[in-house]
């Protein structure tokens, strides 16, 4: 086998974790207590979709990118079919309404958005920056597989001892408690997270930070695990941003799905108009499903902070 294969396959095994999310199960995941209606099997890149891939990345021809999408298609519409046949076993079995509804909720959204996630499948799949190594954090960011070639996001949400350094240099109070130092920083509003942003710009000086849009954040979490294990529902409150460190998301970061929500740029309009902001992940005391990537519709008041919102962010360079 010579060097140029071995290359492409693997990119192909990179491709492969990206698709999955990570690609060894959790023993300690909590989530089948949680929620009867998540299936316990975790997609997988069969080897034709890996020879596809390989041989798209090789010689990137519209007919290899039909060929890749077609195959990307039917295995999205293979994992539908799963989750309607399992809507449909609920709905004959299931002894709370609830089930239902959450399963009905899900196909729903997987209907929906089944043409943007095979289009996100495929960005990921031909970015140039998808080769060995492209989930381990350089500088503590990850590049956004997908997104424009510049961005890259955060490998954890900004902590307490990242903020308060902010609030330190800003000469504003600061609370002193070491031991959360590594909590997130929440009852952070989103105006002060793009002014904490505007801080770490001015002192890099050759990099511009900002909050990911909800697209940017969804490329980086990727479909969250079926066996993924994170603070939800467990306790009445954050956990150290690293406490369920081997649950990485598709770019690698970590701490994308529960313990807190996270602002993003992208705004939305209140039920009365006024201007509200999209928040991605869900938080400790967000049901299981809330925290789903592709859940959305949650905002808040931008200028208001909250106990259970946080934020990561993105650099540009």
């Amino acid at each position: 086998m010579n060097a140029q294969i071995m290359k492409i396959l693997a990119t192909v095994a990179i491709a492969a974790s990206a698709f999955a999310a990570f690609a060894a199960p959790n023993p300690e995941a909590k989530m089948h207590r949680l929620s009867a209606t998540i299936e316990k099997e975790r997609p997988k890149l069969d080897s034709e979709t890996m020879r596809l891939v390989a041989a798209y990345r090789k010689n990137p021809s519209e007919g290899n990118r039909a060929a890749l999408k077609k195959r990307v298609e039917a295995n999205y519409d293979k994992v539908l079919a799963r989750k309607k046949a399992k809507l449909e076993d609920l709905k004959k079995t299931a002894k709370e309404a609830s089930k239902v509804r959450e399963m009905q909720e899900i196909v729903d959204e997987m209907t929906a958005n089944r043409n943007l996630s095979v289009e996100r499948t495929m960005s990921r799949f031909s970015d140039p920056r998808l080769r060995p190594g492209a989930r381990t954090p350089k500088d503590g960011y990850l590049p956004v597989l997908g997104a424009a070639q510049n961005v890259c996001i955060s490998y954890a949400p900004v902590t307490n001892a990242e903020y308060r350094a902010f609030l330190k240099s800003a000469g504003k109070s600061v609370p002193e408690d070491a031991s959360d130092a590594r909590y997130p920083a929440v009852n952070v509003s989103r105006e002060d997270a793009e002014a904490y942003c505007k801080w770490l710009s001015q002192k890099d000086g050759g990099a511009a930070y900002r909050l990911p849009t909800a697209a940017e954040w969804e490329l980086a979490a990727g479909h969250m695990p079926k066996d993924a294990d994170f603070n939800c529902g467990i306790g009445d409150k954050t956990s150290p941003v690293d406490a369920y460190a081997k649950t990485l998301s598709a770019c690698g970061a970590i701490d994308m799905w529960g313990n807190c929500w996270e602002w993003t740029s992208t705004d939305a309009a209140g039920p009365g108009g006024e201007k509200f902001a999209e928040v991605k992940g869900g938080a400790f005391d967000s049901a299981r499903t809330e925290c789903r990537t592709e859940r959305r519709g949650e905002m808040r008041n931008p200028a208001k902070g909250y106990g259970n919102v946080g934020f990561r962010v993105v650099r540009e360079k």
